[in-house]
């Protein structure tokens, strides 16, 4: 049986099937094993996770804990919560602002890798450098939101961290958006998501891009990037505050549990609480040297279980009126028994967005792709649940969403 336990519950003998948290906020690169060694118990607690899941069937058990259903049901309720009031502004389709979400992406992309080696030969950062693609960026996110933001996913090794930098700033202002910024505070946003892990320009390249299990001491290393990037800030022309606070903060934690502060709930400014749930969404989602990134469908309830303690409630429920509670590019399953990728969001509700149909489960077979519009009247096919693409030995669903048309 699978049972969520405080980390203090953890002994010797116990099977570790989950921690409960980004992948990337701890050392470890397994999440499925047997705890045998004292200094594990240790390292779990002292990387900031909070709670395990464990698998009794296969381990050591503990009296106290919840279930699997019962962290269904919660998860199920925050979702539902942000389902209220779903309507979307008016938007182009997302097969329209695909391509161009493509050549604005792979631009700013190299806009912030040159910019990361200019820091790196010891320059100042230069804001005004950056407005230009932020402005495209900001025009690709008013069209349709999800085009840029799904496509900064499909990251490379070699262009990870610059990518990430720019889908977390497209993300920002969709979130800003979603929340009634001021366009000046929206812009603003966004270029508090570029900067964000401007100090991972001062880390060495050997443990940012490690393919395999941090050691302690590449951890602690890693963690440093938002004081480093705090400086870089500080060193640069025309300072600014939001920024310099959204850079230094972004993995705080509203338990106070996160890091270089340890700040807890009002304590950590609305940027850095909107940059903390930005940040994890695309890390978790993308592919990393070390791991495959989650389907966001499957990330998005994955954070919803995390919402207690990591991220601001009204911010998260934001977000997911943002990007939907099936996000572009999950992998769902029909009650056809076809598995299909969600195309984009329905201006209807977060539960019946527009998919492709490619591939029946029946006959376990690719079949001739159909666009499926779960939100027009007639339509009795509904979303039964999200599917993991390897079970069924898929490996180009990006092909299904990304070019829809």
């Amino acid at each position: 049986m699978k049972k969520k336990i405080k980390v203090e519950q953890l002994c010797l003998g116990m099977h570790i099937h989950e921690l409960c948290g980004s992948w990337i906020s701890h050392p470890f690169w397994r999440t499925k094993f047997i705890l045998k060694d004292s200094d594990d118990i240790r390292r779990i607690r002292e990387s900031g996770i909070e709670e395990v899941w464990i698998d009794s069937a296969k381990g050591l058990d503990v009296d106290e804990g919840e279930s699997c259903e019962q962290v269904t049901a919660t998860v199920e309720r925050v979702l539902i919560q942000a389902t209220d009031r779903t309507e979307l502004p008016k938007q182009v389709m997302l097969s329209e602002e695909v391509q161009r979400a493509a050549r604005i992406c792979a631009k700013a992309t190299e806009a912030v890798q040159s910019m990361f080696q200019e820091l790196r030969m010891g320059k100042a950062v230069s804001f005004n450098s950056a407005n230009a693609f932020v402005d495209e960026i900001s025009s690709s996110m008013h069209r349709n939101p999800r085009a840029l933001i799904s496509l900064a996913r499909l990251k490379t090794l070699d262009n990870y961290t610059y990518m990430h930098s720019v889908a977390v700033c497209g993300l920002m202002m969709g979130l800003a958006r979603q929340m009634s910024f001021k366009e000046d505070d929206v812009r603003e946003a966004g270029l508090a998501g570029l900067f964000h892990d401007i100090g991972k320009a001062k880390l060495p390249m050997k443990v940012l891009n490690k393919p395999g299990k941090l050691t302690d001491e590449e951890f602690i290393i890693v963690k440093a990037h938002s004081t480093e990037g705090h400086k870089i800030l500080e060193e640069g022309k025309d300072i600014n505050e939001t920024l310099l606070n959204v850079c230094l903060h972004h993995h705080e934690k509203a338990d106070g549990s996160g890091y270089p502060h340890r700040q807890k709930g009002e304590e950590i400014s609305l940027l850095a609480k909107m940059c903390a749930v930005c940040d994890v969404y695309d890390a978790i989602t993308s592919n990393r040297p070390y791991k495959l990134g989650w389907d966001p469908s499957e990330s998005i309830r994955k954070m919803a279980e995390w919402s207690n303690g990591h991220f601001d409630k009204e911010i998260f429920q934001a977000f997911v009126k943002c990007i939907g509670i099936y996000p572009t590019g999950s992998l769902i399953r029909l009650t056809s028994g076809r598995l299909a990728a969600v195309l984009d969001q329905s201006e209807k509700s977060l539960l019946t967005p527009q998919v492709k149909a490619f591939y029946s489960t029946r006959s376990r077979t690719y079949i001739k792709p159909e666009i499926v519009d779960l939100s027009r009247h007639g339509i009795l096919e509904k979303i039964v649940g999200v599917e993991d693409a390897a079970k069924w030995g898929i490996k180009n669903i990006h092909d299904y969403w990304a070019q829809p048309a």
